[in-house]
């Protein structure tokens, strides 16, 4: 039902359009050639229309489809920022580092039988004086 509203729309400014130019030539001089110079400026005045409505028609649906693509990608910069970690400065001042302590000195130990050789399981000289008792 609009699109007939429509067609009949436009097929009378066409109409009206083409009167006006006829009638601005006059009748008693009309030749063809008037008539289908004003059929063709009346058809082209109704082609710029339909194709300005065409233009903004395909431009609103690119600009819909980039309004989406945008939000879409808000919404994952969005998701990304809250799982990435969350840094805090802190407001004290830092521990001092801990300080290297004294080189291990190598120990020297003797055996009942001399001095420790390494390689050799080590024997407690104390050990060997609590005559086999271990308690």
């Amino acid at each position: 039902m609009r699109v007939s509203f429509l067609v009949y729309g436009v097929l009378y400014v066409v109409i009206e359009m083409v009167g006006h130019q006829l009638d601005a030539i006059g009748w008693p001089q009309l030749t063809a050639l008037d008539v289908a110079t004003a059929v063709v400026n009346g058809l082209l005045v109704v082609a710029m229309g339909i194709a300005a409505l065409v233009a903004a028609d395909v431009l609103g649906h690119r600009w819909r489809r980039w309004a989406r693509a945008w939000r879409v990608e808000q919404a994952r910069l969005a998701e990304e920022q809250e799982r990435a970690p969350i840094t805090v400065r802190a407001w004290r001042p830092g521990r001092p580092a801990l300080t290297a302590g004294p080189a291990p000195t190598p120990y020297a130990g003797h055996t009942a039988a001399g001095t420790h050789r390494p390689g050799e399981p080590y024997m407690d000289p104390d050990f060997l004086d609590q005559h086999g008792r271990l308690l």
